[in-house]
């Protein structure tokens, strides 16, 4: 049987469920959701994102301003359920860096970068909207994911209900012409996203990365720093691997050698807010205040943006402690 066929057959129940309404959904970050739905300050910081990246270029395209807005919201919006439901597992391209866009990829895995996601979003009716991806994103990416936003676009709209259609991965999309057109009924589903990614990165990094965890749960701190040690020297882009290294060597009194792994999973993946929180702790003990200030406002701002109000306040509040001591 080939892998795809009950994948296919479980976006056959998925697009039953959807005619229904009768979907999955699960606020809770990094875990899959059929349905995500942004409102609020998470949806206006998306807005004014948009607004930023169209003046910004704005000199670059005759099309007016407000279409360059709707049409970049669009993307972002699908480009936001894919970042709740994968979490730290993919890391988004920095748009101050890239000059013009995105460069045909909207996000790479934190642990291997050379693995491209590309993110389509539509707006229609399910059974009829066509997704399309041009053969250099095919190129230039591993897996498309289809979004399927169930409001029309438009500055009025106050919250919308986002649907994870499905997901390909490119090297199966046959393209004709300049662009390959592809329908929810074609798409895999999504359920099998994060999985299908780590299978393209399944190796012997990701081997002794499970292997470091075992020797933590009976207290052999230094198998497990081997092991992420291995990880590193096998993929030195793994930043979670640094992580859990920089977790160890805290707990062994090695603070120094802790902060040193937390900035390297930083440089990494700088949009991970708990790497932040914990190398400001750290920073704190050794009496580095405005490292420590830094590295909690960061995260504050990161959880701010992502609409985690519990964090964001610990955050803050660790800021005024520094700063009333």
């Amino acid at each position: 049987m080939d892998w795809t066929t009950i994948l296919k057959a479980q976006q056959t129940d998925f697009i039953q469920r959807l005619k229904s309404g009768d979907l999955l959904h699960c606020e809770k970050e990094g875990q899959h959701s059929e349905l995500t739905v942004i409102s609020g300050e998470r949806l206006q910081q998306l807005r004014d994102f948009c607004w930023d990246m169209a003046e910004k270029y704005r000199h670059t395209s005759s099309t007016p301003i407000r279409d360059v807005v709707i049409n970049n919201f669009k993307g972002k919006l699908g480009e936001e359920v894919v970042k709740s439901r994968l979490g730290n597992f993919v890391t988004e391209v920095d748009y101050e860096k890239r000059i013009g866009g995105d460069g045909k990829i909207d996000f790479t895995l934190t642990s291997d970068s050379s693995i491209g996601i590309q993110v389509k979003a539509r707006y229609g009716n399910f059974d009829t909207i066509k997704w399309s991806i041009s053969r250099e994103e095919i190129e230039k990416n591993s897996v498309l994911v289809c979004i399927l936003i169930q409001e029309e676009v438009s500055e009025a709209q106050s919250e919308y209900n986002l649907i994870l259609a499905g997901f390909l991965p490119t090297n199966i999309i046959k393209s004709a012409g300049v662009k390959a057109f592809v329908g929810i009924d074609e798409l895999l589903y999504a359920g099998a996203l994060r999985g299908y990614l780590e299978s393209l990165t399944s190796s012997d990094a990701d081997k002794y990365f499970s292997l470091g965890h075992e020797p933590v749960f009976f207290e052999d701190y230094k198998g497990a720093i081997d092991d992420w040690t291995q990880v590193i020297k096998i993929n030195p882009n793994y930043a979670n691997a640094y992580y859990y290294r920089g977790v160890i060597r805290y707990e062994l009194g090695d603070k120094q050698g802790a902060i040193d792994d937390y900035s390297q999973a930083i440089k990494i993946n700088p949009n991970d807010a708990l790497i932040y929180y914990k190398r400001g702790f750290i920073r704190s003990i050794l009496e580095d205040q405005q490292g420590a200030i830094d590295d909690y406002q960061k995260a504050a701002d990161i959880y701010k943006k992502e609409g985690n109000e519990t964090k964001y306040q610990n955050a803050m509040k660790k800021i005024k402690n520094i700063k009333s001591a």
